[in-house]
């Protein structure tokens, strides 16, 4: 064993992860996980879910129109929830629940409705949500990436401040990647605890990422979509046939939203796309799905959505595609489509100001991946604004011809901004750059630290040791079987080292591979 002796050390931070106890996130009689959705059509259809024990055998919905005074309740309506028992066992534990469902039918457009949930005896408390216009009309959403890790610990502050910057949105798209483990009760009563009321009140319009697909407990063979997601979402089905609930468009007030699952069925995605997009009233088109056309982490490159999703962004002038996945902050652009009757339509206009297609990717939770170093270079479009080792909310507000996209860290300050014009005589947008509002770009090296690091004078010391090593990661350890660090090195693709290293600098233990 090594030892490098060292008289001064430097003070170590240990992270304590929560333990939550056994049956945390196990339900009872009362009304827990209420979701809100919109249906196709907001301005008309809504939809609210929610968790009970097995003993809950009949659920109701009631809702009325919402108004000052506190007895609107006498003109509500009561309607019977349907009702769905999910059962399984997960690891040590045996996952038992009942889901409860109301779609609101016939609603009012552009009205504040309250409503609650309960047996008949057991009540929520009211919560009021907002139908849609059926006209254009100016609104605003949030949109989050990843929330996946630490969810509970992290990514509850970062919905908060979301919700506090954008207390009056319409809805808000999550991209993906909700938890880690696709079928995890207690990640999902994470994330239910983590945005607390906002999930009731906000109506939630998500996609699956590649977490929220996994192996049914205690089975191989094709990994399958979380079994929660169905029963606690009541989303659109008017996408690709086998793909209910997580391919599917909503028009809201002269926006399409459109949502893509980049994991099964990309092909007949495509088909899909082609014909909603072709068939689209609105002004505005914004897309969301998990895997990026345009990969802001080192490592990624999705080749084969690219080929199949961009030229349809293209062709249908798509204004702004939000993604995840990759644990960081991305926004570009790519040069506007014209077709073969429009190639002259910019012609002695500087070709700057006028865009196509907008992609982000953005990352809401606490895990964090480094940038790909060469920004999207060889892949035809301009990475312009990036961050890495940062949390982010965004708020996008669409305004009769305008569109503003707003980025909004954890703590609350604007990280990037830019807006889009709408033009007339089928010119592509007008793109406005307004980054320069915003606090400086953010990196690992200008933030505290993402991943472990050992003392200057250990590292030094290692480094000397084992010369022909670089280091990859350093996890700082403090419990019982180790006070110090477990440090990965790496001599090349097929040569690899691990040490334990105690606090004090010694080397307790190498193991090479």
């Amino acid at each position: 064993m090594f030892f490098f002796n060292f008289s001064l050390l430097a003070q170590q931070r240990t992270y304590k992860i929560p333990e939550f106890y056994k049956n945390w996130s196990k339900p009872d009689i009362h009304p827990d996980h209420i979701t809100i959705n919109y249906g196709e059509n907001p301005a008309k259809t809504a939809s609210v879910t929610w968790r009970t024990s097995d003993e809950v055998k009949e659920a109701y919905a009631e809702i009325a129109v919402a108004t000052a005074a506190p007895k609107f309740w006498r003109n509500a309506k009561t309607i019977a929830a349907k009702t769905e028992t999910l059962d399984f066992n997960e690891n040590d534990r045996h996952v038992l629940s009942n889901y409860h469902s109301v779609t609101f039918d016939n609603l009012e457009s552009d009205v504040l409705y309250a409503y609650r949930v309960g047996d008949g005896r057991i009540w929520s408390e009211w919560i009021q949500f907002k139908t849609a216009s059926e006209k254009e009309a100016p609104f605003s959403f949030l949109y989050v990436g990843d929330a996946q890790n630490y969810i509970l610990e992290l990514w509850s502050r970062l919905i908060r401040e979301g919700y506090r910057k954008g207390p009056d949105a319409s809805f808000i798209i999550h991209a993906g990647d909700l938890i880690n483990d696709a079928h995890d009760e207690d990640q999902w009563h994470e994330w239910y605890t983590a945005g607390g009321w906002i999930h009731s009140m906000l109506p939630s319009i998500a996609t699956p990422g590649n977490h929220e697909y996994d192996y049914l407990p205690g089975k191989k063979g094709k990994k399958e979509l979380s079994l929660q997601w169905r029963p606690q979402f009541t989303l659109p089905t008017n996408g690709v046939k086998g793909l209910e609930e997580t391919n599917y468009f909503i028009d809201h007030q002269g926006a399409r939203i459109v949502v893509l699952n980049s994991s099964r069925k990309l092909k007949e995605q495509a088909d899909w796309l082609e014909e909603i997009l072709s068939n689209n009233p609105n002004k505005w088109t914004i897309v969301t799905y998990h895997h990026p056309l345009f990969s802001a982490s080192s490592g990624r490159n999705n080749v084969k959505l690219r080929k199949l999703w961009k030229p349809l962004f293209d062709k249908y002038k798509v204004d702004l595609a939000l993604q995840g996945h990759d644990h960081a902050y991305a926004r570009g652009r790519v040069e506007p489509y014209l077709a073969a009757d429009e190639k002259n339509i910019l012609d002695g206009l500087n070709k700057r100001d006028y865009t196509g297609t907008v992609y982000v990717v953005s990352v809401s939770g606490g895990k964090m991946y480094n940038l790909r170093p060469n920004a999207w270079d060889g892949w035809d479009a301009e990475r312009e604004r990036a961050a890495e080792n940062t949390q982010l909310v965004q708020l996008i507000d669409i305004d009769n011809d305008k569109l503003t996209y707003k980025s909004y860290t954890a703590t609350g300050d604007l990280y990037d901004q830019f807006q889009l014009i709408k033009q007339s005589n089928g010119k592509p947008n007008r793109f406005i750059e307004q980054k320069a509002y915003a606090v400086e770009a953010r990196r690992h090296m200008n933030t505290v630290s993402y991943e472990d690091r050992m003392p200057e004078d250990i590292e030094r010391a290692v480094v000397k040791q084992y010369k022909d090593y670089e280091i990859t990661r350093v996890v700082t350890v403090n419990n019982e079987e180790l006070q110090g660090y477990k440090v990965s090195l790496k001599k090349n693709s097929s040569s690899k080292l691990y040490l334990e290293v105690s606090f004090e600098g010694e080397v307790l233990k190498e193991k090479r591979n």
